[in-house]
């Protein structure tokens, strides 16, 4: 459409945007995806994918310069020699930390699906329903119940494995055969089961890898590569799932290389008209036009998007009438968890490499549980045996040493928590109007913090672990509470937030912004509270529902 004219535009190609390009073209939209990064193409791209640590100049690891060059992406595992081009530059793309927030971003086509754990968990109505229950944020528009059928419905394209357990906190889903847990997992979680009275419960990880072939994709091979980009298309991405999708229709065109730098709102219709893009190459400006838009930039990219389209109606930005526009910042909070060796299993060994792991589902403040603090927590973790690189005593040299290495180690276990993080008005992001990037364009300042409620949290996330894991008879416990900085669950929520009321929240209950209802925000920006589990699945469902839901209003003229 050579007129840049289109049924819709998506922005950003990650989880929620590659969603929306599949479900809108399906329903016979004419779409252009806007990414603001390159293009990486499946399988094709994934020029590491088939290496070993020593085929990398330096093991996989991180050199000097690359801690010189890359502050924020050094303070955690996305700075290292395998995969760091798919992360964002700290230089290109720097933001302002008013408190420190590490922000660990991917901009090219895929985004973080490409990186993402894979982890793939429902929320329940505990979760829909705590923000009304304990008066913290507003109340969730929506229930369990009326995203259920898209969970179905994304779980099945997408190709979940997992186990039915029938835990009301956890519901099941459409699965997949699960993964199998280690000789010690189950053993382990036996042991926790039994010793809580099914109080507590260890299941096998839900997890976005195939374990049988599903919609022309291989199942898992076991190698555990899966952010080097996985040439069987065997977990979910954008790149081996939606993306194909959505060029089968003929109906996407994907526009790499653009930044869109605003919503093109028309104050006489009261809705947008389009997006304009500045050409991260070329840097120059292009507008382009559509009936429907759907911001899926990620979670706060989508929400500078809206903060940077100010108009002389709203000088807060697109969305901002409500006063709630930039707040509410959420994440999980993470690095409190404990480990061991467990003994007993000496003759036996592991399957592969499995990309997955066992899952603690939430126990607390449930089921007449009663904390000094509101919300809970999972716990994430597994076991393995210590194998050639692990730390020897005795440093021995020549035949005994290296015969020594050819053995197992000791089984070892390991758990850690991820707490829900309540949705705070004071946690926020701002424009920084003395910042720019690389394209001269104004940065976000991220305020955002820990309070009392999270801190009180893990000190349970951490006596939890360490009883729990004595229970079941792991020997040399130990724990540790370490770096618990919001940005490092890479869980980015809210900013944009659902609820009921213009006059408290930026999106109803369909994901459309209250003051331009053509505009819709269905990645992280839009979630009201955070819950404990990975979020990315409720994405996935939310974004499937408000494509219907945009297309069906098309029809009957309302859009």
């Amino acid at each position: 459409m050579a007129d840049n004219n289109y049924d819709a535009i998506v922005v950003g190609s990650g989880i929620s945007g590659g969603w929306a390009a599949k479900e809108l073209t399906e329903k016979g939209l004419k779409v252009i995806m806007l990414e603001r990064g390159e293009n990486i193409e499946h399988i094709k791209d994934y020029v590491n994918t088939n290496k070993d640590p020593w085929d990398f100049p330096h093991a996989g690891g991180r050199t000097q310069q690359m801690v010189k060059d890359y502050g924020v992406l050094k303070r955690d595992y996305p700075l290292n020699e395998t995969n760091l081009k798919w992360w964002a530059s700290d230089k290109d793309s720097p933001y302002t930390e008013v408190k420190r927030f590490d922000w660990f971003r991917g901009y090219h086509v895929g985004g973080r699906s490409l990186m993402w754990g894979r982890q793939s968990y429902r929320w329940s109505d505990f979760d829909f329903e705590a923000n009304a229950e304990d008066g913290y944020g507003v109340d969730w528009p929506i229930r369990y119940k009326d995203i259920a059928p898209w969970y179905d419905h994304a779980e099945t394209f997408a190709g979940i494995s997992g186990s039915l357990e029938g835990l009301p906190q956890l519901p099941d889903g459409k699965f997949l055969p699960p993964m199998d847990l280690t000789c010690v997992e189950k053993e382990v979680a036996a042991r926790i089961k039994k010793h809580y009275n099914n109080a507590r419960t260890m299941i096998m990880g839900r997890s976005a890898n195939l374990t049988v072939p599903h919609n022309n994709r291989t199942n898992c091979q076991y190698r555990n590569k899966c952010w080097l980009g996985c040439p069987f298309g065997a977990y979910f991405s954008t790149q081996s799932a939606t993306l194909p999708a959505a060029v089968k229709t003929g109906n996407l065109t994907l526009r790499p290389m653009s930044i869109v730098t605003k919503i093109i709102y028309d104050k006489d219709t009261k809705k947008a008209k389009g997006v304009e893009v500045l050409d991260a190459e070329t840097n120059k400006t292009y507008e382009y036009f559509s009936k429907i838009v759907f911001v899926n930039a990620s979670t706060l990219n989508s929400t500078w998007i809206l903060l940077n389209s100010a108009t002389d109606i709203w000088e807060g930005g697109l969305g901002s009438s409500s006063g709630e526009l930039g707040h509410n910042l959420m994440d999980h909070h993470l690095g409190v968890g404990a480990g061991g060796v467990v003994e007993g299993f000496e003759d036996k060994y592991t399957y592969g490499r499995r990309p997955n792991g066992m899952y603690v589902p939430r126990y607390r403040n449930l089921f007449g549980d009663k904390r000094d603090y509101l919300r809970g927590f999972g716990y994430q973790g597994g076991s393995g045996r210590n194998g050639w690189s692990r730390e020897i005593p005795e440093l021995q040299i020549g035949a005994a040493f290296k015969e020594a290495l050819t053995e197992p180690g000791q089984w070892t276990f390991g758990m850690g928590g991820f707490g829900e993080i309540l949705p705070y008005h004071e946690n926020q992001v701002t424009l920084d109007k003395t910042k720019k990037d690389k394209w001269g364009l104004n940065v976000l300042a991220i305020d955002c913090e820990l309070k009392e409620n999270e801190l009180k949290m893990r000190k349970d996330m951490l006596a939890d672990a360490v009883e729990m894991l004595e229970a079941a008879g792991v020997k040399n416990v130990g724990a540790g509470d370490g770096d618990g900085t919001p940005g490092r669950g890479i869980h980015e929520m809210g900013t944009a937030r659902m609820g009921k009321d213009p006059k408290t929240s930026v999106l109803n209950g369909n994901n459309q912004v209250w003051d331009a209802k053509n505009v819709f925000v269905t990645d992280g920006a839009c979630m009201t509270s955070a819950a404990c589990v990975n979020p990315s699945l409720t994405y996935m469902a939310l974004t499937a529902r408000a494509a219907n839901f945009a297309v069906e209003e098309l029809k009957k003229g309302n859009l």
